[in-house]
């Protein structure tokens, strides 16, 4: 604990944005980090508890009351050897991690807890502009090939883990860059994709073989033109072990009256078309929000991304629905605390303009000649059923109205991984459509084939994503060593 009484002494002092006039001009990041006297302080503010809830709310258990010590005592290069040797992207999870460590903080009890995120990402940028952060390549190669399918955050920490535990790794990729939703899911003013390109070439030295615009699957299934094919059956013949970490990419859809109408869109088509613009890509027929009016479908961070980026292209109005009720603005802590709580949440996205409404349902799309020009929406309360205790959307008679639409973008989630792929690796799904494997070997039911990230565990956060990709190369490193050395 650098400073016993920082916590009485210092407020919080949270990371600075670019003015909302000046940052809706591009698409770049726009988020000052602090600077070393600001990141000193906050890292005073820490109690060192005698239990670090933070470290229990973090996914991949990172050691914050020792780098904030560190970055209190100014020892940087320490701090960062310390963030890393739980988290192999903190560049990533310190600009979009929603932070449950800090809804952990023992000073979130009756306080404003340690800007924990904005440490991490002081930390990581400071090591990265001082070159601390190198290759850490293996002395010795063990000859054992692992094919990793899907390179968003849980295939990345995967392959990373897996090189510098010696094996060779070949990491596959459909798009036409790595990163998953990493590159395509995060709009650029959250995640600049110069990150993960610095991460590649870091990736590269240590031994991983990245192969993007390759399609896994079996033979017959329909691709786009441009990928190669690359069957389960080969990936058997020539790997020692394979890892599926692709996304929960089938979104939850609407099947409303009107939903074929021209103007009703996918948020992801929506956001990925842009990050491709961006990245130089041409498109044909790109969605775009200039000048008409758009209602995103959904209350969560996709469909707040969505805000953001309807704005960015000139949207003339943007209108965020959600089906549920308004969470209160003010957690009760004495009953959440330390956990995650449900509470309103406002982004930089809504605060460069958006109109927000709740618990509202969607009847039906109508338009003219085929495009789309309104809603139909009606409100609804819900109740809880005396029997069952569960809660129950009723729709209140007479609160039927209409919302001008142009474009619509459904952000309601996503319910599971591309069928297409599991059946052709022949693997067991759960309930719900992912792939079925434990978080102890994260096996499938396919002998030498692993699972990890959102397409065993479902949509989750990009730190889940981390954990679990960590936690399966050690598992594949034990199924093809008999033992481990990586951590868990």
């Amino acid at each position: 604990m650098g400073k016993i009484t920082g916590f009485l002494e210092f407020e919080r002092v949270s990371e600075t944005y670019e003015a909302p006039a000046e940052r809706l001009k591009h698409y770049k990041e726009f988020v000052l980090t602090l600077d070393d006297k600001q990141a000193q302080q906050q890292g005073a503010r820490c109690m060192d508890c005698g239990i670090p809830f933070c470290n229990n709310g973090c996914p991949v258990n990172n050691i914050i009351p020792d780098w904030n010590d560190l970055v209190y005592k100014q020892n940087w290069e320490k701090a960062l050897e310390v963030l890393h040797s739980t988290n192999n992207f903190p560049e990533f999870t310190g600009r979009i991690c929603p932070a449950p460590c800090e809804a952990a903080c023992t000073l979130n009890i009756n306080n404003d807890p340690v800007g924990i995120k904005s440490i991490e990402h002081a930390i990581i940028d400071k090591g990265w502009a001082k070159g601390w952060v190198v290759p850490q390549v293996p002395s010795k190669r063990t000859g054992k090939k692992v094919a990793v399918i899907g390179s968003g955050p849980a295939g990345l920490a995967t392959s990373q883990q897996l090189a510098r535990a010696g094996h060779q790794v070949t990491l596959f990729e459909k798009n036409n860059r790595i990163g998953g939703l990493l590159r395509y899911g995060i709009p650029d003013f959250k995640l600049d994709k110069s990150l993960i390109d610095r991460r590649m070439l870091q990736m590269e030295a240590e031994g991983v073989e990245f192969r993007p615009s390759t399609y896994v699957g079996k033979k017959g299934d329909k691709v786009e033109d441009g990928l190669d094919v690359i069957t389960f059956e080969e990936l058997d013949k020539e790997f020692d072990a394979i890892v599926l970490s692709g996304g929960s990419e089938v979104p939850r859809d609407l099947p409303i009256p009107g939903r074929d109408l021209d103007g009703v869109h996918f948020a992801m088509n929506f956001l990925t078309q842009q990050n491709r613009q961006n990245a130089g890509d041409r498109l044909k027929d790109q969605i775009n929000a200039a000048g008409k009016h758009v209602v995103v479908i959904g209350g969560g961070d996709t469909g707040s991304d969505c805000v953001g980026t309807s704005n960015r292209q000139g949207a003339a109005s943007v209108i965020q629905i959600e089906l549920m009720p308004k969470l209160p603005e003010q957690e009760n802590k004495a009953l959440t605390w330390p956990y995650w709580p449900a509470k309103l949440r406002t982004s930089s996205s809504h605060e460069e303009g958006c109109e927000r409404d709740w618990a509202i349902v969607t009847k039906s799309f109508e338009g003219k000649k085929g495009k789309l020009s309104k809603i139909i929406a009606a409100r609804v309360e819900w109740i809880r059923d005396d029997v069952t205790g569960q809660m129950k959307m009723q729709e209140i008679e007479g609160s039927e109205f209409e919302i001008k639409a142009d474009l619509v973008f459904l952000a309601m989630g996503f319910v599971h991984p591309v069928a297409a792929v599991l059946e052709a690796a022949g693997v067991d799904k759960d309930v719900r459509g992912n792939v079925k494997a434990n978080t102890e070997n994260y096996q499938t039911s396919v002998p030498k084939v692993f699972a990890a990230g959102d397409m065993r565990r479902g949509q989750s956060l990009v730190v889940w994503a981390i954990r679990e990709g960590r936690q399966c190369a050690r598992a594949v490193d034990e199924f093809l060593m008999g033992e481990s050395v990586l951590p868990r």
